[in-house]
């Protein structure tokens, strides 16, 4: 059953109750490889779950716009306070609700309408609020777009200069949704200062691998940095914009008052312990085994005639043109859903098809790390993912696969199931 208990929601509304049992099995039962996704701590599931929602608080600690924060300034002082120690930065806002809106802040601090903002195009692996045409970022600022090299499916750091020249943004964005490399954050910076731009690292995907110690910073080199509190970094679902001490005031002032009213206290709260389970020695642990398990994975694949974007990972991430399989990224995703194996379908760089029906598969490693599975599950994985996608149609195949991943997955405990 769901840890800690929802006997209340269940007197109250069994409904719903029966649905969060569910959707707590569902994930105690499949394999779980989406790549944003993760399982949060009892003890952040705990604060979630708090009396902190009935609070409004807008505002910053010491200077709050209503009475009766004598307790929630010193939760979110404390949120601050790890996050600068666990990234090392001279300052973070724990406050936005998630990353668009952390991104969305980056432009209201220092962009105006239609000034010229670069980031990778979502195709090559960007992220929608890097500028992206279908959102505002690319409909209220002029947009230009970088993207990887098709020989290589890497980011080539001279097309990216040549650019930068020739466009001249005021912002720039590295980082991204769907990167299974290493970002080069210092060549991005050293583009950035020679063309007068504000660089920003959305490192969404990576930050729980970089306070881990297993991918390199941005602290140093990006004068901004945004990232979500979920994912790699096992928070809860929530964001944080952290700085220099020159950037620090126009991020502030962007998001509130510019684009928020009260924060989510129950949601900053469950931050400062995620922030504290990620300054102790056993996550670095965790991010060292996360990578471990995306390299063995990504080898496991290969080893199948898998074909992968930029031929592995340096990360969490695997990102996988199915193309030499003779079948399309959803009919697979499904197939491998109904088999006990949660991953999403995604485009790849130059994908000849639509967004919505595209060639590849994108899955991650961060939440079978955190139930305790190891390089030596990596090639029996990959022979399931094999499996299924050789026989998406087959449905005693996939009932099979099913079966044998519930075995599996009972001796390896899952944080809110037991």
């Amino acid at each position: 059953m769901h840890q800690p208990a929802i006997t209340q929601l269940a007197s109250a509304d069994p409904e719903i109750a029966g649905l969060v049992e569910a959707e707590a099995e569902r994930q105690y039962a499949k394999i779980r490889l989406i790549a944003s996704e993760n399982y949060v701590s009892q003890a952040v599931l705990e604060a979630t779950g708090t009396v902190l929602t009935n609070k409004y608080s807008e505002g910053y600690a010491g200077k709050r716009y209503y009475e009766g924060q004598q307790l929630i300034d010193p939760i979110e002082t404390l949120a601050i306070d790890r996050a600068k120690v666990v990234f090392g930065v001279d300052h973070a806002n724990v406050q936005p609700y998630s990353g668009s809106p952390a991104n969305l802040a980056i432009y209201l601090a220092f962009l105006q309408p239609g000034d010229t903002v670069m980031g990778m195009a979502l195709p090559a692996g960007g992220h929608l609020t890097h500028g992206w045409s279908v959102s505002a970022t690319g409909k209220w600022f002029r947009s230009v777009a970088y993207g990887v090299r098709k020989d290589t499916g890497r980011v080539d750091m001279d097309e990216v200069r040549e650019l930068a020249l020739a466009e001249r943004p005021k912002l720039m964005f590295c980082g991204g949704t769907a990167i299974p490399r290493t970002i080069d954050f210092p060549a991005f910076a050293a583009i950035a200062n020679e063309v007068g731009a504000v660089l920003a690292a959305d490192i969404a995907h990576i930050a729980g691998l970089i306070a881990g110690g297993a991918h390199p910073s941005p602290v140093g080199h990006a004068p901004v940095i945004s990232t979500t509190t979920h994912k790699t970094l096992r928070g809860p679902r929530g964001a944080m914009l952290m700085s220099d001490a020159d950037h620090a005031k126009a991020l502030d002032k962007a998001v509130f008052p510019g684009l928020q009213g009260g924060p989510h206290n129950h949601t900053t709260a469950a931050i400062a312990v995620a922030l504290g389970e990620a300054s102790k020695p056993e996550f670095s642990t965790y991010a060292h085994n996360v990578v471990a398990n995306a390299s063995a994975l990504a080898e496991a694949l290969t080893a199948r005639g898998f074909d992968l974007v930029s031929g592995g990972t340096d990360n969490h991430l695997i990102l996988i043109d199915l193309t030499n399989k003779g079948i399309a990224g959803k009919p697979a995703a499904k197939a491998l859903d109904n088999a006990g194996i949660e991953l999403n379908y995604n485009t790849v760089p130059f994908d000849p098809r639509k967004p919505f029906d595209p060639s590849g598969l994108r899955l991650g490693t961060g939440a079978i790390t955190t139930r305790g599975l190891t390089v030596d599950h990596m090639p029996k994985l990959a022979e399931w993912i094999d499996t299924v996608v050789t026989n998406a149609g087959d449905e005693a195949v996939l009932k099979r696969t099913a079966g044998e991943i519930r075995d599996l997955l009972a001796g390896y405990p899952m944080p809110g199931w037991g």
